[in-house]
């Protein structure tokens, strides 16, 4: 007697799959969709600025409100003018100690006579080290 072997679930399958996706590409009335016409589009009337009545015509030879300084703009930009600190803005600033500050902080940092602790050369090392996972690195023996 004949042995009966089905075939394999892996060909139809994909025999399947493949007349799902290929029948999305056949054409038929179900699928068709209305579509807009691109070249019968309307124009539109252009945008309209309303009258501003609070406007007050400028006055002969008033200096102009937009010539400021660029970098005076900027920081207005950026930082809001000249609005005054919130209390717990100015606690925070207290607290990390904004008026002890140095101002010639960045003049004595550099100087010659500024005190510095001498790591040896492995600290040396390693900040001259180059970027990377560490896997090359190596120690040096002096």
């Amino acid at each position: 007697m004949r042995k009966f072997v089905p075939l394999a679930a892996g060909p139809v399958v994909a025999l399947a799959s493949a007349v799902v996706l290929l029948s999305g590409c056949a054409t038929s009335k179900s699928l068709d969709r209305a579509r807009p016409d691109e070249f019968a589009v309307a124009r539109q009337a252009p945008l309209v600025i309303p009258p501003d009545f609070a406007l007050v015509p400028p006055q002969p030879g008033a200096a102009r409100p937009q010539d400021t300084a660029a970098n005076a703009q900027t920081l207005d930009a950026l930082f809001g003018g000249t609005a005054a600190r919130s209390p717990a803005e100015t606690g925070v600033l207290n607290d990390a100690g904004a008026d002890s500050d140095d101002p010639g902080i960045r003049s004595s940092a550099g100087d010659p006579d500024t005190t510095v602790v001498d790591k040896g050369s492995t600290t040396r090392d390693i900040v001259a080290a180059p970027e990377g996972d560490g896997q090359d690195a190596r120690a040096k023996a002096n």
